[in-house]
């Protein structure tokens, strides 16, 4: 590390991570995904021209600054049990909360995307805070065979809960320049594969492929596009299973599927999503749509939604839209509590709608005066 770096690192908050230099920079400028005219990565399927909604960034910002229905009447119920034993099919699924899984495959154990902090955001006393706990504490479910982190938005990566896992030996598998975040928080070079898409990296009998999203990234105000966003396929000797991310809608889940399924389940984004940035998060029924042209998995988990306000959206109508699509195309689709396990095999999934004691209202029209869009939804703007 360059003198220059050192310098640069000393004047950046520790929660913004570290910005691509040396050879990581070279690494991303040789990607064929990165616009090095633009200094930037660019997106599988670039934003589409949308009339902008009416009332432009003034409209988000109210939309965003109104309550109604965007948070549970109650306390969200909570499993707090550990997962006892192997899994009888060799395929578990633990939600733990917004986009966050543990995954047990073939014998290893994955977690995705790990977020124990209390608020996603660079600061701990403002930003968007959890409403509900972490149903169990991290160190209850170690260790674990890998850690793949899908981008470097804060609710997918949190620098406290990476902090905690820095001495595992766990891998950590990560796109495209997000690794200069993690060896600044202490994670050791050698326990980190660094991937562009397609690229994969093998670990406890697994291989764990980078696959291509539709988002953007980002950390610092005046960070650019120059780490990357990806979805993942995680394959092992008798099952595989696909993980989202943070994407919008492309037609690219069809190639994915045809490369690295047939899946057995699917963990597909479902939240956040808003008329005021329609590239970069999918809806409910576009995330159903995605799962369909991976192939169809046995069961869809729907992620990305319950824990944090990061939208317009009514709390509660992303699970309410998904099981709606979910029942007009068959698709089995498993909505557990924070917390909960099941196996994609099994002939019941957990789908109660126990959202709607909390939100009873959450999915009607709101009253009249507040102008909340049932199709409105992340709190994440597009990128350009």
């Amino acid at each position: 590390m360059g003198n220059a770096t050192r310098r640069r690192l000393r004047l950046r908050p520790l929660s913004f991570g570290a910005e691509p230099s040396g050879e990581r920079l070279a690494r991303i400028e040789r990607s064929p995904h990165y616009d090095r005219a633009a200094g930037r990565f660019r997106n599988p399927v670039p934003a589409a021209y949308r009339p902008r909604p009416a009332g432009g960034r003034s409209a988000m910002l109210r939309a965003l600054l109104r309550q109604y229905g965007r948070r549970p009447a109650g306390a969200v119920p909570l499993h707090r049990g550990v997962p006892s034993g192997p899994p009888s099919s060799g395929l578990r699924l633990t939600w733990l909360g917004h986009a966050t899984v543990f995954a047990e495959i073939d014998g290893a154990r994955v977690l995705f995307d790990p977020v124990w902090g209390m608020r996603c955001s660079p600061f701990s006393f403002a930003g968007p805070r959890r409403l509900h706990p972490a149903p169990l504490p991290l160190d209850r479910l170690g260790p674990f065979d890998a850690v793949v982190v899908s981008h470097d938005h804060y609710d997918h990566l949190d620098l406290p809960t990476i902090r905690q896992l820095a001495a595992s030996d766990a891998l950590f598998a990560v796109p495209l320049g997000v690794g200069g975040h993690l060896e600044r928080w202490g994670v050791r070079t050698g326990r980190i594969a660094e991937l562009d898409w397609h690229e994969s990296a093998d670990v406890a009998g697994l291989t764990l492929t980078a696959t291509p999203a539709r988002h953007f990234c980002g950390r610092g105000p005046r960070d650019r596009q120059r780490t990357l966003w990806a979805s993942w396929s995680v394959a092992g000797p008798r099952h595989r299973i696909f993980h989202s991310g943070d994407t919008g809608y492309f037609p690219g889940f069809a190639d994915i599927g045809a490369a690295h399924g047939p899946f057995d389940a699917t963990m597909i984004q479902i939240g956040a999503y808003s008329e005021f940035w329609p590239d970069v998060h999918m809806t409910p029924e576009e995330g159903l749509r995605a799962h369909r042209d991976l192939g169809g998995a046995s069961a869809l988990l729907p992620i990305h939604w319950g824990t944090f306000n990061l939208a317009p959206h009514p709390w509660s109508e992303p699970a309410e839209r998904t099981l709606a699509a979910a029942a007009e195309c068959g698709v089995r689709t498993a909505i557990p509590v924070p917390g909960a396990s099941f196996e994609p095999s099994d002939e019941i999934l957990p789908a109660t709608r126990w959202w709607r004691e909390l939100a009873p209202d959450a999915c009607a029209s709101p009253p009249r005066g507040t102008g909340d869009a049932a199709g409105s939804g992340p709190a994440e703007p597009a990128a350009p």
